[in-house]
């Protein structure tokens, strides 16, 4: 029988915390719900089969998927979209969402002040996952690519192309702050032609594990489901902790169904 979700098979994905209460009203009811799940496009195959299992227990709850950056389901959600729970693959983007986190994701305290919402249940967030970012590569590593080290080394040299996630994606944002450790320069690097951005992780799996590129940054979840071959894997010294923050949000007309759920993936 296969385990709850694939992603249990990559010892990097860890649950990191349990759910608290809330005082919010919509408990679970006998006539069936509909929630409707963001979570972020590296959650893809491990939730779609996590909510196949919960499925077998829950049958009066219909789960409708909703996978794309963070960046873009924040935006989404802040445009009025209807979720009921929302998993991120960064803190920055629950953040921005939640008015009582820290003002720590943004820039500037005049960004954070913009872009602070109200639309996460405070009490029900969690730290739900940690993964790992990675350096991928296409099958039998054409280019010779083994570390991050020599990814510099030869991005500055110019003679690869590397895929990676735009700005307002986690991978990116993780991305670049690889790129600040090693001291690498993207407008030179850009100006150079040697990297290539993707809206979500996914599309940057794609790009690796088709050739068009020599190789990508990634999480290493979406290199196991590829099945891509790592180079290397970030440290936290590189780019932090990969935590995804999980949340009921206050828009939800089922608050109970969807606290239930995430207290099971929990």
């Amino acid at each position: 029988m296969k385990r709850l979700f694939s992603m249990l098979l990559v010892l990097l994905v860890l649950p990191l915390a349990a759910c608290g209460g809330s005082n919010a009203e919509g408990p679970v009811t006998d006539g069936g719900v509909e929630l409707t799940v963001f979570a972020a496009a590296s959650l893809q195959e491990s939730l779609t089969e996590a909510g196949e299992r919960y499925r077998e227990s829950h049958p009066s709850v219909a789960l409708v998927f909703n996978f794309d950056s963070s960046g873009t389901l924040k935006t989404q959600i802040e445009e009025g979209a209807a979720c009921d729970l929302f998993i991120s693959a960064g803190r920055k983007q629950m953040d921005e969402l939640d008015a009582a986190a820290p003002a720590v994701s943004a820039d500037s305290p005049e960004e954070a002040a913009e872009e602070t919402l109200d639309f996460v249940l405070t009490d029900t967030r969690v730290n739900l996952l940690e993964n790992q970012v990675v350096l991928a590569v296409p099958e039998g590593n054409p280019a010779g690519i083994h570390s991050f080290d020599e990814l510099r080394a030869a991005l500055e040299a110019g003679g690869i192309l590397l895929a990676m996630g735009n700005e307002d994606v986690p991978v990116g944002q993780y991305t670049r702050e690889i790129f600040a450790y090693c001291g690498l320069d993207e407008a030179a690097l850009n100006a150079a032609g040697v990297l290539t951005c993707g809206s979500n992780v996914k599309e940057v799996v794609t790009q690796v594990a088709e050739g068009a590129v020599d190789c990508g940054i990634i999480y290493a979840t979406d290199a196991l489901s590829a099945g891509l071959e790592v180079a290397d894997a970030a440290t936290a010294d590189m780019c932090g902790q990969v935590i995804y923050p999980a949340a009921v949000m206050k828009t939800t007309a089922y608050y109970g169904a969807a606290l239930d759920f995430l207290t099971w993936l929990a």
